[in-house]
């Protein structure tokens, strides 16, 4: 029997998918559990990822026309109760403040004292407090449009938890405008999705399909939720960002009412949208593999690591040197309109040590130099993505290596279009799609594609026994109208079915 390889990462993704994926966020020191039930400490690595993804998303929302701003942690109860729908979408998975004070107890303790006259949500989403500003600051058609965003933390209490993917508390951006008519509103809804896409493709190199949430998945409140959806490796579907048009609905709720050119009292159109720290966890799961994290170069804290390789103290001051002045060259590059991020380990540990380091937490070029090296005027490349490794003449490699990062990105989002495409599958009978979800032939599926009658329950009921949900209908469907696979209805169009995280 053939010998199987050694992985950095145990269990592999073929023995054991969640267990690999804790022990990726484990071995590249992304973050770990806190005291905190249900929370995570996110550590330096895994914080500077998420910062590069601010930086990439917020750069695109002020080009989009949007401002930064901050609202309050704390929300009255009585302003969710304002909006029914929203309201009921989210109560149970609200945190309650009550007290405003602690005392000591009768057993040494502290128990809380101060009862509030108001219980005070901590946001699980800004909807209502956000809603009640702008019913302040909207006047006259004059005052509109206000198109808001905000980066912040919220909480939602969850019951099975999981870091990146479902906490108890995470980190996102939520972006609220206010419009005057509804198809400006629309207009923002859309170009918000557009971003998020763009963004999931061109920086993450992580490829999605953009659709619409059936009426059960939609935003609570929402007349319409836009969606991005990835397939991770495992093929689940993960939504990777939302934007909801929100129609009248939170304008009435909130009064938010502006007088427009012709004198007449009018209620605003609104939208909110959102991605979050779930986004590494996406990244996750679409690139790495079984030694670790894979980072795409523009999301990568540390583009290219240079390892000097240290043979007695005879040589260490001449390789330094040469590391420095590499690093300063490599400095100078550009890629992605951004010098080159590049840094030297100088750690006293092991050659095998420092690589599997940086393997592990995805790099994406390793850069080896030893006295042989700089004698031969070459560097020693390693690549994170493939895995292969070469001598490069010097000069070549410096001026060649934004065009090297680039092909990584390009290699790492065809890998993971592949993935999805190959495991994508129209179905037209229902005794298919049993067959596609369950057998052990077909992998238990990946996304199907089927037509099926959007208003009728039957088909909620016929998909939740294989654990599947309608991920979004395809804003770019052109399958037309068709016979639903479950009823026999008449259906219009064809939706992603999948299983999700």
């Amino acid at each position: 029997m053939a010998k199987q390889p050694k992985t950095a990462i145990t269990p592999t993704r073929a023995e054991d998918y969640p267990q690999w994926y804790q022990q990726v966020i484990r071995e590249a020191d992304l973050a770990e559990i806190s005291p905190v039930r249900g929370c995570m400490v996110i550590k330096p690595w895994g914080w500077a990822i998420w910062e590069n993804m601010q930086q990439a998303l917020d750069k695109r929302f002020k080009e989009t026309g949007h401002v930064n701003a901050y609202f309050p942690l704390f929300i009255p109860l009585s302003f969710l109760e304002a909006e029914a729908e929203h309201v009921e979408g989210f109560a149970k998975e609200c945190a309650v403040v009550t007290h405003h004070r602690l005392e000591p107890g009768p057993d040494g303790g502290l128990v809380p004292a101060g009862p509030l006259e108001e219980p005070l949500i901590i946001r699980p989403t800004s909807e209502t407090i956000i809603g009640f500003m702008y019913a302040k600051w909207v006047q006259s058609y004059r005052d509109l449009p206000i198109k808001i965003n905000q980066w912040a933390n919220v909480v939602r209490w969850e019951m099975r938890t999981r870091m990146f993917l479902r906490t108890t508390e995470f980190l996102w951006q939520e972006g609220h405008t206010c419009h005057a008519t509804e198809e400006e509103a629309l207009e923002e809804t859309r170009l918000m999705l557009d971003v998020y896409a763009e963004f999931a493709e061109n920086v993450m190199a992580m490829p999605v399909i953009k659709g619409e949430k059936t009426a059960d998945e939609r935003f609570p409140g929402a007349v319409s939720t836009l969606t991005i959806e990835a397939m991770m490796q495992d093929k689940k579907a993960l939504q990777s960002g939302t934007s909801h048009f929100l129609g009248q609905n939170f304008a009435k709720a909130q009064k938010i009412i502006y007088q427009d050119k012709q004198g007449l009292q009018q209620h605003a159109w609104t939208t909110s949208w959102g991605a979050s720290t779930r986004l590494i966890g996406a990244l996750i799961m679409t690139h790495s593999d079984d030694d670790g994290l894979v980072l795409p170069p523009k999301l990568a804290p540390q583009q290219i690591v240079i390892l000097p390789i240290i043979k007695g103290d005879e040589t260490r001051d001449a390789v330094m040197q040469y590391c420095e002045e590499l690093e300063a060259d490599l400095k100078n590059q550009q890629y992605a309109d951004s010098n080159i991020r590049v840094f030297i380990d100088k750690r006293d540990l092991r050659g095998g040590e420092k690589k599997w380091y940086h393997v592990k937490r995805g790099v994406p070029l390793r850069i080896e130099v030893g006295p042989r090296d700089m004698e031969n005027g070459q560097v020693f490349v390693g690549r994170r993505d493939t895995g292969k490794s070469e001598g490069i003449d010097r000069a070549e490699f410096v001026a060649n290596a934004g065009d090297m990062l680039n092909d990584i990105h390009d290699g790492l989002f065809q890998r993971a279009l592949a993935l999805r495409q190959s495991n994508t599958k129209t179905i037209e009978t229902y005794e298919e799609f049993e067959e596609y979800f369950t057998s052990t032939d077909e992998g238990q599926g990946g996304f199907a594609m089927c037509h099926f009658a959007e208003d009728n329950p039957e088909v909620l009921k016929m998909i939740a026994k294989h654990k599947v949900s309608i991920r979004c209908i395809p804003l770019e469907d052109k399958s037309g109208p068709g016979t639903c696979i479950f009823t026999g209805e008449a259906s219009r169009c064809r939706a992603v079915f999948g299983k999700s995280y």
